[in-house]
């Protein structure tokens, strides 16, 4: 049982770090969205195709899209590993609910057997 708790407690652990750095990631690509708007309109340009695009934006916005690309990833990760959890947990409150029930009939015998002993 305390092996799988401790499973269990490690699958929480890896989805927790999933979710913030999807957070992370997420809120690094709003700032870099933003960085891109404000260099447009620094320029004038938002044309991503004309030649005097800024290079900086252009920079920019493919760390958005290589951090969406990695957060879509980090998605079905954290998927798996909540399905993971959620399977361990499940197993962990089986084993618990066994060990309760063997122990519950355990202790109904053993008073059996000292009520029938009393009655001597």
């Amino acid at each position: 049982m305390r092996v799988k708790r401790r499973e269990v407690d490690e699958k929480s652990r890896k989805v927790e770090d999933l979710e913030r750095i999807i957070r992370e990631f997420d809120q690094m690509a709003l700032d870099l969205e933003r960085q891109i708007q404000l260099e447009e309109d620094r320029t004038g340009i938002r044309d991503r195709a004309h030649f005097s695009y800024s290079t900086f934006a252009k920079a920019a916005a493919q760390r958005r899209d290589n951090l969406k690309t990695s957060t879509d990833g980090l998605r079905e990760k954290l998927a798996a590993a909540v399905r993971e959890r959620d399977d361990t947990a499940g197993e962990l409150a089986r084993a618990s609910a066994q060990a309760d029930h063997r122990d519950e009939g355990r202790l109904g015998r053993r008073r059996d057997r000292m009520g029938a002993l009393a009655h001597r």
